[in-house]
């Protein structure tokens, strides 16, 4: 199983989807964004995946985003993506791509996301379940949790 994780190792968020997805025992794809940006088609490929617009893709805290005008509704989806590969600091962070699909993690723990768009045709039991576990972590060790979880979405893509 290949995922690839679009990574500024500046950003506290991308850092720990990282360490997320290395204590699942993933050793994942490190992609550095910032000195080797995606092309233009995989960065569609991305935010369609993720099921995002190309505004939800950009990020604007930090970046030149006002100064480049970005904030202008009129823009269109094309004139935006060429910002983004002008300026790789405005793609949100961090990506990641996995064969169960794209997701942009913010917070870190939406990468557990990628396990249930596997199975769109879950149970109510389960989706109970999965709703009392989630509950359930705000008071459990996070690392551990998301860990196991994503050692599922391993096993899960393997079958």
């Amino acid at each position: 199983m290949t995922v690839t994780i679009y990574h500024n190792p500046k950003c506290g968020t991308s850092r720990n989807t990282l360490a997320l997805i290395r204590n699942a025992g993933i050793e994942p794809i490190v992609v550095e964004y910032l000195t080797h940006p995606p092309s233009r088609d995989v960065l569609m490929s991305l935010i369609s995946r993720s099921e995002l617009s190309v505004r939800e893709a950009i990020c604007e805290k930090g970046t030149p985003y006002a100064e480049l005008g970005l904030d202008d509704e009129m823009l269109s989806d094309d004139q935006l993506i060429d910002a983004i590969i002008k300026h790789p600091i405005l793609i949100n962070r961090p990506f990641v791509d996995a064969p169960n699909g794209a997701r942009l993690c913010r917070p870190s723990e939406l990468v557990i996301d990628l396990r249930r768009r596997r199975k769109k045709d879950r149970s109510r039991r389960k989706t109970a379940k999965w709703s009392s576990t989630k509950t359930a972590i705000a008071c459990a060790d996070t690392c551990r949790y998301f860990s196991r979880q994503l050692v599922a979405l391993v096993s899960e893509a393997a079958s």
